[in-house]
């Protein structure tokens, strides 16, 4: 590894998982607290181009690509309407994030997903969960729901006190990411947290995709001061 990497994943999670037979490392990669002036592909070539070797698969957490499109947003300039309010109190808060369960975070959902589509999630929702079904809110809702980060109190700062939306054309952004690296590569925009992930933008195909899902499943980059928002699968 270089200067560019760290030799230590999320809480001692290990660096190598294995998979169907297959031992892959996970390089998390530090970098400076991203804000919005930064340019994504400038950061990405400062700390990755080091590390980034061809054949890997490179991953960027959706957070900083949308911090870098300008789709972070301070609590105090969020204005939830009355609906916001009523639905985030039937959301159900986790100590890994809170989701859509407060005003703010829910108010931002009605805005990227649209009043209707939020509504039909949260009525299916309502009668599922009474069946003990869960998880249908945000399967209606779509990745754009799932994606938006809320403060918690473990979040870097200033991200403490900021609501961030998923990003704009991941694809877009995966391919361009691949381009300036220069390398046989592909890349993923991930959004993944401790209850697993999902792939919003890709280089590669599905099959792909939901393999590095798995190796990713246990969160090794952490969701709170590690800085490792970027990494490196890297088949053993």
């Amino acid at each position: 590894m270089t200067a560019s990497s760290t030799d230590q994943a999320n809480e001692g999670k290990p660096l190598t998982v294995t998979i169907d037979g297959v031992a892959y490392h996970r390089i998390p990669i530090k970098t400076h607290v991203v804000m919005r002036d930064d340019v994504l592909l400038d950061v990405i070539t400062r700390y990755a181009s080091d590390v980034v070797r061809d054949g890997d698969v490179f991953f960027v957490t959706e957070k900083i690509v949308g911090i870098t499109q300008g789709r972070a947003f301070p609590l105090d300039e969020i204005h939830p309407r009355k609906l916001a309010i009523t639905l985030s109190k039937y959301v159900t808060k986790t100590s890994h994030g809170i989701g859509l369960g407060i005003p703010e975070t829910m108010e931002m959902a009605l805005r990227e997903c649209g009043t209707p589509r939020i509504l039909f999630a949260a009525a299916v929702a309502a009668v599922t969960k009474a069946f003990g079904r869960r998880g249908d809110f945000y399967r209606i809702a779509g990745s754009k729901a799932r994606a938006i980060d809320g403060p918690t109190k473990n979040t870097i700062p200033p991200y403490d006190s900021q609501v961030v939306l998923g990003p704009d054309r991941p694809d877009g952004v995966a391919a361009d990411v691949k381009a300036a690296l220069g390398k046989s590569i592909d890349v993923l925009v991930v959004d993944i947290n401790d209850f697993g992930g999902n792939v919003l933008g890709s280089t590669a195909g599905r099959s792909v995709d939901d393999l590095m899902v798995r190796v990713l499943k246990d969160n090794p980059l952490g969701q709170d001061r590690q800085s490792t928002p970027m990494g490196v699968i890297r088949r053993a």
